[in-house]
């Protein structure tokens, strides 16, 4: 389930990008409000995702894809030129997604579970807050 929130922080992490472009410096008042609503999403479907996968890989792989995403809907919705030098970086975005992909994965109960070992091993665990 986490992959399929990541995408779906992706998508709003696109629209949020494409989305800043139309509002001319947040002047223009339905293109602001989408822009917001979209940034929105993307953090709160992005940590949805965060609740399993690792910050670094779950971070990593919403900005890449968000920004190649971006890059091409630029291209076709506001004429932007792909230049060889971003054809480049999107080979690389793309290799490191798949290599983020393809390293092992976090221990059993994600980042959560292992703060929950980290509060057990102090002892004390009302001393470090701890989401639920």
């Amino acid at each position: 389930m986490a992959w399929i929130y990541l995408g779906i922080a992706t998508v709003f992490e696109i629209a949020f990008a494409l989305g800043t472009n139309a509002t001319r410096g947040f002047t223009r008042l339905w293109p602001s409000v989408f822009t917001l609503l979209a940034a929105a999403g993307g953090v709160f479907t992005l940590s949805l995702a965060l609740r399993t996968l690792d910050v670094g890989v779950g971070y990593t792989i919403w900005t890449g894809i968000g920004s190649v995403g971006t890059v091409l809907l630029g291209a076709l919705l506001y004429k932007e030129r792909i230049t060889p030098p971003k054809l480049a970086s999107f080979a690389a975005i793309i290799t490191g997604v798949v290599l983020l992909n393809a390293a092992p994965g976090p221990p059993p109960g994600g980042a959560l579970g292992r703060l929950h070992e980290s509060r057990a091993r102090l002892g004390d665990p009302a001393r470090i807050p701890c989401p639920p």
